[in-house]
């Protein structure tokens, strides 16, 4: 039985323990990486591929003549067809609710870093303003209470569902949207463009597909509070990186904390990269990647791999 794992270096591997995969795969061969020349080479002759966001297409795996299991370190599955797995009787099976406190730790943590204005209370400090102040404390900036706010949460999965959870721990009042255009139901959920123009904060935790490209663009920042924040964790795609920074610049909307972008690696850069306002916070996609988490989804990944073996049905695809 040959096993692959093709970028076992996106999990950060340094520090975690492969032993569960190990031990599920006897003999598996983890590659740091794996470029699109190399693909079909490491796959081959393979029963078990495992990837994080190697692309697997139809050629490829049409040319994989042994493959029987696609396991994938990640809940998205965009990078894998499933139709020709599908196809080909060739298993796809993602990790699900690996990194939900990883991801509600990190909007939590963007959120006071602008709520409590800490970026620019450190910022005045190094440059010797409260050593100049005439008052023991200082206060130059705003700072707001939670409590005082409603959060609009877009995509109530595990991870949407976290975040309201922990809203509700500090007080905050949660809406759930609907789905864009989704007619009104008894359902608990509230109206989209009504979540747009009430929400003082709202994060994004929705998957990217047909109806979702795009979802926050320039209408969307001028429906929104003018003191409202944007937090999006979940793909880049739903956000227009260069209206967001007209709506920053201009004011439509008070700030906004990225996560994700379009294109990752942005190597051919993005708007929101040339934005130097102290409104925007950009991290490298690592909501989800608390070493815990990281070791959460090797363990998720060889428990799939474990079911698979024993002819279960576990987080299956296809």
């Amino acid at each position: 039985m040959k096993a692959v794992f093709l970028d076992f270096a996106t999990m950060g591997a340094v520090g975690l323990s492969r032993s569960p995969l190990s031990d599920a795969l006897p003999g598996i061969e983890f590659f740091d990486g794996t470029s699109d020349a190399q693909r079909l080479d490491r796959i081959r002759d393979a029963e078990f591929v495992l990837t994080n966001k190697v692309r697997l297409d139809s050629g490829l795996i049409s040319a994989a003549k042994a493959l029987r299991f696609i396991g994938l370190t990640a809940t998205g599955s965009d990078n894998i067809d499933l139709s020709a797995a599908a196809e080909h009787n060739v298993a796809v099976c993602n990790i699900r609710a690996y990194c939900t406190q990883s991801v509600v730790e990190h909007v939590f943590a963007v959120l006071l870093n602008f709520t409590h204005s800490i970026g620019q209370f450190d910022t005045a400090v190094r440059n010797g303003e409260w050593q100049r102040s005439a008052d023991f404390c200082m206060l130059s900036h705003p700072i707001r209470e939670l409590s005082a706010m409603t959060i609009g949460i877009v995509g109530h999965g595990v991870l949407g569902r976290g975040v309201g959870d922990m809203a509700r721990n500090f007080g905050m009042r949660v809406m759930v949207s609907r789905r864009r255009g989704q007619p009104a139901a008894d359902d608990g959920r509230t109206d989209f463009d009504t979540v747009l123009g009430e929400a003082d904060v709202i994060s994004l935790h929705c998957p990217l597909n047909d109806s979702t490209l795009g979802l926050f663009g320039a209408e969307q920042f001028r429906r929104m509070k003018k003191s409202a924040i944007l937090i999006n964790t979940a793909r880049g795609g739903l956000v227009d990186s260069a209206a967001l920074v007209a709506a920053l610049s201009n004011g439509d909307i008070a700030a906004a904390a990225i996560d994700v972008l379009p294109k990752e690696p942005p190597s051919d850069g993005d708007p929101l990269l040339a934005y130097s306002g102290a409104n925007l916070i950009v991290t490298p996609h690592i909501a989800w990647a608390t070493a815990e988490a990281r070791q959460n989804a090797i363990n998720e990944l060889a428990k799939n791999v474990l079911a698979f073996q024993r002819g279960e049905n576990r987080n299956r695809l296809v």
